[in-house]
């Protein structure tokens, strides 16, 4: 099968190459062709031929990409993500095109990065290194607080979930509250207490996001919870960027409602992410206000990249293909 690969850096060429280096029944009887671009309607046409497509989460497969996709031949969409949102299902369905995905990878580099989002805000580490650097080492405007018996709401306890659950409930004694239709005992040991939406975003210092986008968090996070929230909470987002109304946070950090905001994903964020802007004008309004605000932390989708992490991807991936050409199915398919 020849797979072509969209949306490919350095440090993804280098993890699937090592897996497909050491994946004999992969190197065997693939290839992959690797593409910088996006694959939107103006680049699917870069896949004709393949076998196969290998995309990641700002890859953008709607109806009539898909379409062009069978027409040239494509059979099998490998995700190097968990997330499925960007694909019409119902439409890869009716195509009869397969679609797999990486259901689960190191879910600690995830989790570790939204405890280091959380203690870079609460300490204003990013706001003193600036102050060192320029020769200022007042202690004006640097007061932060103990996490130790703050309490911590976690909408959504899955493998990430738990994870941040772990450090932050063994690691730095807080309290944790936690939101999820499907609750699950490993939490509940590691001393969460489940609760309604409601309860979580009322009671919570910190309220960090780990949950999936589907139409029913679809802005989750709006301008009704965060009016229920403590005033100076701590929002967290390191899973998907629509599950928080953009415009509603920055008027609640207008306000003062929200005092501290970190963001590893931004729901208008597939036009701006894994890009070298440096030299352009963001067209963006509500992301450059954001970025003008002294309490707001913004990292661009980077929360997953760790090399066990790349590796566990690429292995996976891989692991997906093999699987689909050998016996025409793969226990990682997406169903609609």
């Amino acid at each position: 099968m020849n797979i072509a690969v969209f949306s490919t850096r350095s440090y993804d060429r280098d993890s699937l190459s090592a897996a497909e280096a050491a994946n004999s029944s992969f190197n065997a009887s693939h290839a992959l062709i690797y593409y910088d671009q996006h694959l939107r309607p103006d680049t699917v046409h870069l896949a004709n031929g393949c076998d196969a497509i290998c995309i990641f989460v700002n890859d953008n497969l709607d109806c009539a990409s898909l379409e062009t996709l069978k027409k040239g031949g494509t059979r099998l969409i490998a995700l190097r993500c968990s997330g499925y949102n960007n694909i019409d299902l119902a439409a890869a369905n009716s195509l009869d095109m397969t679609v797999v995905r990486v259901p689960g990878y190191a879910p600690e580099a995830i989790a570790e990065h939204t405890v280091a989002l959380i203690l870079a805000l609460n300490r204003k580490i990013y706001r003193a290194h600036r102050q060192v650097r320029e020769g200022n080492f007042s202690l004006e405007g640097l007061v932060g607080f103990n996490l130790r018996g703050k309490t911590v709401g976690l909408i959504g306890t899955g493998l990430i979930g738990t994870a941040v659950a772990k450090i932050l409930g063994s690691g730095f004694g807080c309290n944790l509250l936690g939101y999820d239709i499907q609750p699950n005992q490993t939490c509940r040991d590691l001393g969460i207490r489940y609760v309604g939406l409601d309860e979580l975003v009322t009671s919570s210092d910190i309220v960090s996001l780990h949950a999936p986008l589907v139409p029913e968090t679809f802005h989750l996070i709006d301008k009704n919870a965060i009016a229920r929230m403590k005033q100076g909470v701590m929002l967290i987002n390191t899973s998907r960027g629509a599950l928080v109304d953009t415009r509603a946070v920055i008027e609640a950090i207008k306000t003062g409602q929200i005092g501290y905001l970190g963001l590893d994903v931004y729901e208008e964020e597939i036009e701006l992410f894994f890009e070298d802007l440096s030299m352009q004008i963001i067209p963006d309004d509500d992301f450059s206000r954001l970025l003008t605000f002294p309490n707001v932390l913004i990292t661009g989708h980077q929360a997953f990249l760790t090399k066990e992490a790349l590796q566990q991807i690429a292995q996976t991936t891989l692991s997906n293909i093999v699987e689909f050409a050998t016996i025409g199915r793969c226990r990682n398919q997406v169903r609609s």
